[in-house]
Parts: structure tokens; C-alpha cells; sequence
């Protein structure tokens, strides 16, 4: 009790002698959150993986254009027409390309992918020991303890030759859906009193099939199913280096840490609902709106609209989940992927008033929001809005949300920490402004009590 008082007692001490004046920030000309005062990012690097386009910057200043993805300079809609059309999985080749730097051809894409399959199995004792014997609520927490838990099972933990780093990445790309279904069913076995299974996984299958094969109890999917969690990860593989996961990973990676320390800090940062728990908000918001409302009644969701706007509906934050985003602006590719293809299934599974509120919130926000804050808006939905529903047309529990998000980007991570490690060539290391005033020492004797 003792301890406790004196925390709370310091606790409120902070709260009096702390403070930040917001305005500090501008009149020194601080880049809050690495940001320039247009919105845009501060450009603190150059990379080859990734590229995000949702403005044209002009002397006039930044006007808004349609989304663009690319992965080593292919778009992301002309990659996922590639296999789409032709009924083949993804992801894969994908991983392929972020790492390597080329699209694979038939005869490298088969061997790339018979070297996963067997990789897919944790090393012998590793559920056991790192899994098992110490659950947590938190799914991301432990595929944050497994990925730094690894290191201990690679032979050459502290080599970091180019071969050595890909050979890891490759790993780690294999083990990540094995990791999160373990960690699942330890999970819901310790504190939701279900009985435990784990499946192992099945050589020659893809990552979305080996991920639904040992998710589910019975094993079971429909090649529709598989395709659509497929596709889902390979719109999440990659986002370019300034989102604050890759950027966290990219700034680990500079201090020469290990590649297990580097990737298991970019899992940390994902955990945050500021970026990989955003789809949870987005799905709990769409689940008040349809047991509230009509969501095929326009006036009614615009009435909703304008009660979360302000604050007195949802969370009470004034967000609307799922809308807008850092860079795009009319449109993020990866919700407009996600919406066309996981329609059908969505519908067929029973989530279709999901669905149709997730279109008219998307359609209907912006208007909402220029009429409340009385000035011109853009803004789109993002990836997180329909990426909840494709995940619930799927049967994935909102536990498996963000794990799956990590899944699909350890493809991006592994990427960018290879290229950091090999032309980065300086630790990242901006500046702070330190804002705390000239203090006189005080013996220890003099000092008053809190």
C-alpha cells in the first residue's frame, strides 16, 4: 500500500510540474510526428521497396489525386491482376519481390515457395518454451517475445551478412502465420477455458491456407475463403518506410541490432490502435452504426455520422474509424481492392448490412464532416474499413485483426531492415527540443517531501 501511495502521490506531482504547451511546437518550427505544416512527411530517407502516392506536392501546394501502391515500383493493382484473374495465390510471390527485388518467373516462384513450406514448422521445443508456458491476452506481445525468442535458435544469431540476413527474412516470413495461431489457441486455452489444439502445418500449401488450416478446428476452407485472406495479405506486405512500424524497424535496424530485436519493434509498434489496432475501431464502430440504424437509410447514417463527428456517439474521440488517412486522399487501393473483392463473401457469410453500412459511411462522411467543421474536406476510406470485414466474412476473431496485419508485413519489415542495413550507413538520430527551464541543484537534505 505504502508503494502505492507514494506512485500516486509522484503521479500527481508529474501532472503539476509537467506540461508541453502544444504552442512550443510551432513557434520553434517543429515537424510534429516528422510531419512539414502541409501535412505531408518529412522525407528522412531513400528506398527502393515501397512507394505511397496520394497527393501531387506543386508550387501551389498539395492537390489531392487517386491512390497509388507500388512494391518495387509495380502497382499494386497490376500485381494483384496478375494472380488474381488467374486464380493463384499471391502473397508468395509478393514476398519474392519485396525482398529480392524482381518478380519471380514460374520456375523460381515454385522454388521460393517449396523453401517456405518446410520452414513453416517453429524449431523443435520452440511452442513449448516460448508459447505454452507463458500466455498472454495479447496476441501481438507474444509474437513480439516469440520473434526475439528466436534468436536463441538461429545458429548465426550475431552474423549479419546479406545471405545471412535473407535466409532470416525468409524464415521469419514462413514462421509468422504458425507464431499467431499458436499464440491464438494458447490464448483462448488459458483464458477463455477452451480446449487446446494445434495443427501443425501442411507442406505445399500456401500462407493463407496454412493460416486458415490451423487456425480453424476442423481444417476446413473453401478456396474462396483462402483467396480472399490471401489477397489481404498481400495488400498489407508493404506500405513504404515512413509508416511508424517500417520507420521504428528502419531505426533499429541503423544501430546494427540483430534482425530478431529490429523486427520484434516494428511488431510493438503495429500493436498500437493508432496503426495496426485501427481495424478493430473501424468494425466495433460499423457494429454500433447497424444495431443503432438502418445502414440502407441515408438520412439516418448521416445522423449518426454527425453524432460521432461530435464527439457523442462511439468512443466520444469525434473520429470516424475507417475514414482518411496520412497520404491518401480520394482513395486508399487497398480499400478499394478489399471492397470489391470481398463483397461476394461478405454477403454470402451474413454480413451483408456490415457491408452496406461500411459503403455509406464511406460515401456519406466527407459531406458530414465539411458541413460540421465548416471548410473544405478530402478524404477516403482507408484500408481499415473494410479490411474488418473481410477478416469477419473470414471467421477471424477480432484477437487476429492486428497478428495477421504483422503476418502479411513481416514481408515489408524484413525488406526495409536488409535495405537500411546495407545503404542506410548512419544511425537515425533526430533532434528534440528540449523545452525545460535552468532548475539550481538541491541538496538531498533540503529538498521538500512530495
Amino acid at each position: 500500500m505504502k508503494n502505492r501511495d507514494l506512485i500516486r502521490e509522484a503521479a500527481e506531482q508529474y501532472r503539476r510540474n509537467n506540461f508541453i504547451d502544444p504552442a512550443l511546437y510551432k513557434t520553434n518550427g517543429v515537424k510534429r510526428g516528422l510531419r512539414e505544416p502541409d501535412g505531408t512527411g518529412v522525407v528522412a530517407g531513400v528506398t527502393l521497396i515501397g512507394n505511397v502516392v496520394g497527393y501531387e506536392k506543386t508550387g501551389e501546394g498539395v492537390i489531392p489525386c487517386e491512390g497509388h501502391l507500388t512494391y518495387r515500383g509495380y502497382d499494386l493493382y497490376d500485381l494483384v491482376d496478375g494472380f488474381w484473374e488467374r486464380e493463384r495465390f499471391g502473397f508468395e510471390e509478393i514476398s519474392f519481390l519485396l525482398l529480392f527485388g524482381f518478380l519471380p518467373d514460374r520456375e523460381e516462384l515454385a522454388e521460393y515457395s517449396a523453401m517456405l513450406s518446410p520452414l513453416r514448422k517453429l524449431p523443435d521445443g520452440f511452442a513449448e518454451d516460448l508459447i505454452l508456458r507463458s500466455p498472454s491476452r495479447d496476441i501481438m506481445n507474444i509474437m513480439a517475445r516469440s520473434t526475439l525468442g528466436l534468436y536463441a535458435y538461429d545458429p548465426e544469431e550475431e552474423h549479419e551478412s546479406l545471405e545471412t540476413m535473407l535466409r532470416r527474412a525468409v524464415e521469419l516470413i514462413s514462421r509468422f502465420p504458425l507464431l499467431m495461431t499458436y499464440a491464438y489457441r494458447v490464448k483462448r486455452h488459458f483464458f477463455d477455458k477452451e480446449s487446446l489444439y494445434l495443427h501443425f502445418p501442411k507442406e505445399s500449401q500456401s500462407a493463407a491456407e496454412s493460416i486458415l488450416r490451423t487456425l480453424r478446428r476442423d481444417k476446413r476452407f473453401s478456396p474462396e475463403e483462402a483467396r480472399l485472406l490471401d489477397l489481404l495479405l498481400v495488400v498489407h506486405a508493404e506500405h513504404g518506410a515512413g509508416n511508424n512500424s517500417t520507420f521504428a524497424c528502419r531505426t533499429a535496424a541503423s544501430t546494427g541490432t540483430d534482425t530478431y530485436s529490429a523486427i520484434a519493434t516494428a511488431v510493438g509498434c503495429l500493436k498500437g490502435p493508432r496503426h495496426g489496432g485501427a481495424a478493430i475501431k473501424a468494425a466495433e464502430m460499423l457494429d454500433e452504426l447497424i444495431n443503432e440504424i438502418d445502414p440502407t437509410n441515408e438520412s439516418q447514417v448521416e445522423g449518426y455520422l454527425e453524432k460521432l463527428a461530435l464527439g457523442r456517439a462511439g468512443d466520444g474521440s469525434g473520429l470516424i474509424y475507417g475514414m482518411g488517412h496520412a497520404v491518401y486522399t480520394l482513395s486508399d487501393p487497398r480499400a478499394v481492392l478489399l471492397k470489391k473483392h470481398s463483397e461476394l463473401l461478405a454477403k454470402q457469410n451474413g454480413f451483408e448490412k456490415l457491408y452496406l453500412a461500411a459503403d455509406a459511411v464511406e460515401r456519406l462522411a466527407p459531406a458530414v464532416l465539411r458541413k460540421i467543421k465548416g471548410r473544405e474536406i478530402t478524404l477516403c476510406a482507408n484500408v481499415d474499413m473494410y479490411s474488418g470485414i473481410a477478416y469477419r466474412a473470414l471467421g477471424i476473431p477480432r484477437d487476429l485483426f492486428s497478428p495477421i496485419f504483422a503476418v502479411s508485413r513481416i514481408a515489408g519489415w524484413t525488406a526495409h531492415r536488409i535495405e537500411e542495413a546495407a545503404f542506410g550507413g548512419r544511425i537515425i538520430r533526430p533532434a528534440y527540443l528540449c523545452a525545460s527551464e535552468k532548475r539550481e541543484y538541491s541538496p538531498i537534505d533540503k529538498r521538500r517531501s512530495i
